[in-house]
């Protein structure tokens, strides 16, 4: 397996865990707190969320790109 390979399984197994935090923080009692009062999310669910959504694409970006070097 070629190292970019590597660095984009990586990279998308860290935004699954971070899209997984965020899912749980936002689901969190201080969240709750602060959708009743304010209607929206907690700013660390939020950012962990698109944290792990950025993560994900990059790294199978990055993976892809990798598999499509090979091929050539």
């Amino acid at each position: 397996m070629k190292p970019q390979s590597m660095i984009g399984a990586v990279l998308v197994v860290v935004g699954i865990i971070l899209l997984i935090m965020g899912v749980s923080a936002a689901d969190s009692f201080s969240s709750r707190m602060s959708r009743f009062f304010t209607g929206e999310v907690t700013d660390r669910a939020m950012l962990l969320m698109i944290g792990g959504v950025l993560l994900i694409l990059i790294g199978g970006g990055t993976a892809v790109m990798s598999g499509r070097a090979l091929k050539r």
